[in-house]
């Protein structure tokens, strides 16, 4: 399966909890594009060094594009505010998302025509993506009140910045928008791939709000019957799958001229399984992952999300064993969020997971080799290799 390489970058694990407010201040950002510092394990999985490096080199002109004094706003404070927005959010993670249009155009292409401009179109749609992930992840930060992003305090919490992180969510959101009209507006796809993201971004704040709604209704009912798999499913639909899995890939057959709705179709099955494959992991990873490796630590159980864990423990549990967890999820206690952790351990979740995997492993192996109408099978091997037992 897929290496983790580790980049020559500083490993940074803050532990917010016991930072005082002080420590939370970082230094003025300087007029250069600022790559912040990212945990080793997080760098990036089966991703060669060449093209990740190709692709960073591509950010410091999305940040001029949309900094550049007087192109959008005469108000020079602002454009400033929005390069930090962009530096801090944006390029810290392990851009799999933006690197997974690159890599499915590369492959999608006629090698023998494609050329350097084509190659930067990828890298600029790349970013367009990894700008809506970056929007999500700041707005849903603060909607969980997490302290922790990729091993760094997350953007409310810098600088005590708190509410104003809303609106640089929205920032980031339109600049992916200035980008695509600056660079797309002549392509024959453009209106697709526009679509494509307005459509993908109220999926996904759909999803978003079933998360949030189910939290909200167990933190006033205490009961937990309204975390059933169904609604799992859904909210991992939403949430998760159409942004990260579904829209990287589709913008990439629409940039390679692949407009039948028939292979759309096929490529849009295989990757929201993968998609719901992929936030299991994140449930499981959440509870039972290393945060060293990870980036953050683990709050589901505090927040009293819906997720994977919760709801198969909740299937196999007994009258006492579901009492329990009804008294304990949703609490910031650590003795109750250890009471949940060993009631999923007690039910064998461990296990359970771990068989999950490879039988969804396998399934969609299978899946992948049923796929007809001439779509490369080598495009869903590489996204599955980049996931299958991943630890962060």
């Amino acid at each position: 399966m897929s290496k983790i390489y580790e980049n020559d970058v500083e490993i940074l694990l803050v532990n917010s909890r016991n930072l005082k407010k002080s420590e939370f201040q970082y230094e003025e950002f300087s007029s250069n594009v600022y790559s912040p510092p990212v945990p080793a394990a997080l760098a990036g999985t089966a991703v060669a060094k060449d093209e990740s490096r190709e692709f960073m080199a591509v950010f410091p002109d999305i940040v001029r594009d949309l900094t550049e004094a007087g192109k959008h706003t005469d108000i020079p404070d602002v454009t400033k505010w929005y390069a930090k927005v962009l530096q801090y959010n944006v390029p810290g993670g392990k851009k799999n998302r933006g690197l997974a249009v690159v890599g499915a155009y590369r492959i999608f292409s006629d090698q023998s025509e494609l050329k350097s401009q084509d190659l930067r179109l990828a890298h600029l749609m790349g970013w367009c993506v990894e700008m809506l992930q970056a929007f999500m992840l700041v707005l849903d930060d603060l909607m969980d009140k997490a302290e922790l992003r990729r091993g760094r305090p997350c953007w409310y919490l810098v600088n005590d910045n708190g509410s104003i992180a809303i609106n640089d969510g929205i920032l980031l959101e339109n600049g992916l928008y200035v980008i695509l009209k600056k660079y797309f507006h002549n392509q024959p796809y453009y209106l697709q791939v526009l679509e494509m993201f307005r459509d993908v971004t109220l999926k996904t704040s759909m999803g978003q709000a079933l998360d949030v709604l189910l939290s909200k209704n167990f933190e006033t009912t205490r009961k937990l019957n309204k975390f059933t798999m169904d609604r799992y499913k859904a909210i991992v639909k939403y949430k998760t799958a159409y942004y990260s899995f579904q829209l990287p890939v589709s913008l990439a057959m629409f940039m390679a001229g692949i407009s039948d709705e028939e292979r759309h179709r096929q490529a849009k099955l295989i990757l929201l399984e993968m998609g719901s494959y992929f936030q299991i992991q994140d449930d499981y990873l959440d509870c039972f992952g290393n945060m060293a490796e990870i980036g953050k630590s683990g709050t589901d159980i505090q927040d009293g999300k819906c997720t994977w864990l919760l709801v198969v423990a909740l299937q196999r549990a007994n009258a006492q064993q579901k009492e329990k967890l009804e008294e304990c999820y949703g609490c910031n206690d650590l003795e109750k969020v250890e009471i949940v952790k060993n009631i999923y351990k007690e039910i064998g979740l461990p296990n359970i997971y771990a068989a999950f995997e490879e039988d969804t492993y396998n399934l969609l192996v299978t899946r992948i080799q049923q796929i007809s109408r001439g779509l490369p099978h080598d495009v869903f091997f590489k996204i599955l290799d980049k996931i299958y037992k991943r630890r962060n």
